[in-house]
């Protein structure tokens, strides 16, 4: 039993990590193609944010290994594979569940993030990134990184989710992560900056958190910076931000 835990955790490990590199390689790809020269010199630190990165990844897929192997092996966890098991209209509501829990999670931990104190010690590793890359995305202190670890495999034990539900949000958890870093806007105008744009984040509104830390602590959502008055609204793209 023990052996098949510590393999899941390292498979799990495995998977983080290769989805990390592989997402973060494709925008970086994309980014040197609509935005030539925009990381040029900036080699040490992409460097610097691929390391935090990896070590995240493990952090991040040893509790997903433990949880992973604890619901094939003894059917922990409210995740389910037979698509009937509950109505069909759940599929997406489950999906906007774990996304709002997620990002109240986030919210509230990366606004903690921001006192002195746990700034000092852990959060201004992922702020050292001036500016940051598509790179970023998990480049945390080791206790920051645990801060963020633990929120899916906890939902996965309260809320009920299809696998392939799961999947969705892991998706979408990932792509938010490395296109809100890249340092430039990858989705149109239209969207970024007409009404739904009011409720989403994206990168040109996660930049100004990288710009002036005090504000636009979100991570999927507008909706508590706004309610909290930490909502100060799009930034703005320019080397040092």
């Amino acid at each position: 039993m023990t052996l098949a835990i510590l393999l899941s955790a390292l498979a799990m490990t495995l998977i983080v990590g290769v989805r990390y590199l592989l997402a973060s390689a494709g925008f970086a790809l994309a980014t040197r193609v609509r935005q030539p020269g925009l990381y040029r010199g900036l080699d040490r630190q992409i460097r610097r944010e691929i390391s935090w990165s990896l070590a995240s990844a493990a952090i991040y897929g040893i509790p997903a290994g433990i949880v992973a192997w604890g619901w094939q092996a003894r059917g922990w966890t409210l995740v389910y594979r037979d698509v009937h098991a509950y109505p069909i209209w759940w599929l997406p509501l489950s999906v906007l569940a774990y996304l709002a829990a997620h990002d109240t999670w986030f919210y509230w931990t990366h606004r903690w993030m921001h006192a002195p104190r746990p700034f000092r010690i852990a959060h201004a590793v992922h702020h050292a990134s001036r500016p940051p890359t598509a790179w970023a995305a998990m480049a945390f202190h080791p206790w920051e990184a645990l801060t963020g670890a633990v929120v899916i495999p906890t939902l996965v034990f309260v809320i009920p989710i299809h696998i392939g539900a799961l999947a969705v949000v892991l998706t979408i958890m990932t792509l938010m992560g490395v296109t809100n870093h890249m340092g430039w806007e990858l989705f149109p105008r239209w969207l970024v900056e007409g009404r739904a744009g009011r409720w989403l984040i994206t990168a040109s509104h996660h930049q100004r958190h990288h710009q002036e830390y005090r504000c636009n602590y979100g991570l999927y959502f507008r909706v508590w910076d706004r309610l909290c008055g930490t909502d100060k609204g799009l930034g703005r793209f320019d080397r040092g931000g």
